[in-house]
């Protein structure tokens, strides 16, 4: 097994190129699929190979539960700097599923609590509240998926652009974005090096449905200024994972880019361009990661069933 077993941990660092390249370069919906599959496998090739570590070094430690022969010296040499690296592997893949298991519990009471407060309202695909906060979201779920809107927020936007606001949640709810920005939510907790893809992905996903939106009502001005007094007036969304017209992030960009030209729509970029390049980097680098981690998966259990009394 050797030092394979702590490349899934690095190799992340090979997708950074793509993740700042792909927001600018690629459509917005290619973007959020290739960032979020990158994120997601490199994400769990690098806790199976933080698990494996995390055996080697939780045999070493005295009265364990696991068989004694499994803090054999032909078991701890698999793993280079076993009594170091082992030991520390413990802690750490404590904290990645302590920090997962929070941000899911987080997203599923956000969840909870917006369906319960919405439950008196007629069930149509959007509710509008009575508040003074500006704010507006996807919110999927339940007994079918909703669009919320505050009529704070909707008193700030002319009808064009109140038109825009439902196109743009309407897009995110289509498109389970949600589903995206929690994978790579919890990838950057398992990993800290895929955050840069997190960050980008909440950009895209944004971008995606904006321009879902201008098709939709036919005016990319119109967005463009929905977006802008939103991101002004509004607090946007409950919780990260839930999407919103004026999430987080770089909303300069998001107007200059729809008061351009709508992006050209490519399944993968051409190989020899800057971001073409970065694309196959990031998918070679996932490639060697998920083959690192199944490669230390297999070795681990042969010697650990080797090591194993009968």
């Amino acid at each position: 097994m050797g030092v394979f077993v702590f490349l899934p941990l690095v190799l992340p660092l090979t997708a950074w190129p793509i993740a700042r390249l792909a927001e600018q370069h690629l459509h917005p919906r290619t973007a959020t699929g290739l960032l979020t599959a990158v994120a997601a496998v490199m994400a769990l090739c690098s806790t199976v190979c933080l698990a494996l570590v995390m055996v080697v070094g939780t045999a070493q430690l005295p009265g364990n539960p696991l068989p004694d022969g499994w803090s054999d010296p032909e078991v701890r040499a698999a793993v280079p700097y076993d009594e170091v690296v082992g030991k520390a592997a413990i802690p750490a893949l404590c904290l990645v599923v302590a920090a997962s298991a929070r941000a899911l519990w987080r997203h599923g009471r956000v969840r909870r609590r917006a369906h319960r407060a919405l439950a008196g309202l007629p069930g149509t695909g959007v509710a509008v509240l009575p508040d003074d906060v500006p704010y507006a979201y996807a919110l999927p779920g339940g007994r079918r998926d909703r669009v919320v809107v505050s009529t704070a927020l909707l008193d700030c936007l002319e009808p064009g652009e109140r038109r825009a606001l439902f196109a743009h949640e309407r897009a995110h709810l289509a498109a389970r974005h949600h589903r995206f920005l929690l994978a790579v939510r919890l990838a950057a907790l398992a990993n800290p090096f895929l955050r840069p893809l997190r960050t980008a992905v909440s950009y895209t996903a944004e971008r995606w449905a904006d321009e879902a939106a201008a098709r939709a009502v036919g005016d990319r001005r119109a967005v463009a200024t929905a977006i802008g007094k939103a991101a002004l007036v509004s607090r946007g969304t409950p919780v990260a994972t839930l999407a919103g017209l004026a999430a987080p992030g770089p909303v300069p960009r998001r107007v200059a880019a729809l008061l351009g030209p709508a992006p050209a729509v490519r399944t993968w970029p051409p190989v020899f361009t800057s971001v073409g390049l970065a694309a196959w980097a990031a998918a070679a680098g996932t490639a060697v990661s998920a083959m690192s981690s199944a490669n230390a998966a297999v070795t681990m259990f042969l010697i650990l069933r080797a090591a194993t009394p009968f």
